[in-house]
């Protein structure tokens, strides 16, 4: 067996959602959860299949991020992996009506950080073994980053 790390790309301003998944329809019922919950996120969605064809399925409606998500899951190169790379939304937006959706077996990571994904390969063929999700913590919140933190989510409408 061989181990590697492989980076993804997310493009400036997105967000990444990086799961596993097991049926041909899972791309078009995520472009429907999303397209439903956030009309304005401009977003790609690849899924890789695992037998049969194994073909890389895309959805989504911003050609760029399309592409993305393809290039990630060919760098990848396990199957029955998704990404969506999301833009004018964040996963929190979307990422129950994800875990909902009937075929989605796991979710990897969400995220905007640098990420690289731990692939373990085979004979057979490789998997995802977990995610490096950013950097490792730097100290603990003092009493001013934590009122920094409340209005941050205040100024961004995720707190009242």
């Amino acid at each position: 067996m061989e181990i590697k790390t492989v980076r993804l790309d997310i493009p400036e301003g997105c967000n990444i959602i990086l799961g596993q998944t097991h049926f041909i329809k899972t791309a078009e019922d995520l472009y429907e959860i999303i397209v439903t919950t956030v009309p304005q996120a401009k977003f790609g969605i690849a899924f890789a299949e695992a037998s049969g064809p194994c073909l890389i399925r895309t959805e989504g409606n911003d050609g760029e991020l399309i592409s993305t998500c393809v290039k990630n899951l060919q760098a990848i190169s396990a199957g029955h992996v998704f990404c969506i790379l999301l833009k004018n939304a964040f996963p929190i937006n979307i990422l129950n009506s994800v875990k909902n959706c009937q075929e989605v077996c796991r979710i990897y990571c969400a995220t905007a950080n640098p990420l690289e994904v731990i692939v373990a390969s085979t004979e057979q063929g490789s998997g995802i073994m977990g995610v490096i999700d950013g950097s490792a913590p730097k100290g603990v919140e003092t009493a001013d980053d934590k009122i920094k933190r409340m209005e941050f989510l205040r100024k961004i409408g995720y707190k009242a």
